[in-house]
């Protein structure tokens, strides 16, 4: 989407990351925030030199848990599952990458702007999402939404996102914990996520009441 012919070394060309088409398989659908996570990973990842990590070589900070998450994480391997994504939702579109192997980190923010037809899109919006749009009008709002992605996708990287190499501490390493067995439901659950009632292990859930209950008990 925004590599060229040329191919210097250290960076990192759009075959070498996962299609946006992947992006959208794991998403579900076409939107304007899904294209700009991914033009934010690509250009973190060849900021950085970087390939897909196996484990945790790479950690990225996102400041939003909106669409672009959902590329951010097919794209970098950064993900919640090996906690090499962590979420600080400040509702921005920024977001921060780490190289354990490098020491160096960037911040990449969107600076996309789509002024034109905006107001037809939020007029569809709501209505799509009230489920009062027409089959047209929803058909419409796709297209609008669709378009709006493929723009962002086309356009050169410094019409859609700044990247800036920043001063980064190291991310603290996914923690491994032991499983125990809850005192109150007898359901497993990670020793580091209990409380102690009674003089008892239990998990947060029965502690706080929450745990969920067993249709018509």
């Amino acid at each position: 989407m925004c590599d060229t012919d040329e191919n210097p070394a250290g960076t990192v060309r759009a075959g070498d990351i996962p299609s946006f088409e992947e992006c959208v398989t794991f998403h579900g659908h076409v939107c304007p925030g899904l294209a700009l996570g991914y033009r934010v990973a690509a250009a973190a990842m060849e900021a950085l030199g970087v390939r897909r990590p196996y484990d945790e070589e790479l950690v990225a900070v996102a400041e939003t848990d909106a669409c672009g998450v959902d590329a951010i994480q097919v794209v970098t391997g950064c993900t919640a599952g090996k906690g090499n994504l962590v979420i600080r939702d400040y509702g921005k579109h920024a977001f921060s990458f780490f190289s354990r192997e490098s020491g160096r980190a960037v911040r990449v923010r969107t600076c996309y702007s789509n002024a034109g037809g905006q107001d037809e899109v939020s007029l569809l919006r709501k209505k799509v999402f009230s489920h009062t749009a027409t089959p047209a009008e929803e058909s419409r709002y796709r297209e609008l939404v669709k378009d709006s992605a493929m723009r962002i996708l086309s356009l050169p990287a410094e019409q859609v996102v700044i990247v800036e190499e920043i001063e980064m501490e190291p991310p603290s390493m996914a923690r491994i914990y032991n499983t125990v067995i809850c005192s109150c439901c007898d359901e497993p659950v990670a020793d580091g996520k209990t409380r102690l009632v009674d003089g008892k292990y239990v998990c947060i859930p029965c502690a706080e009441g929450s745990s969920p209950r067993k249709k018509g008990v």
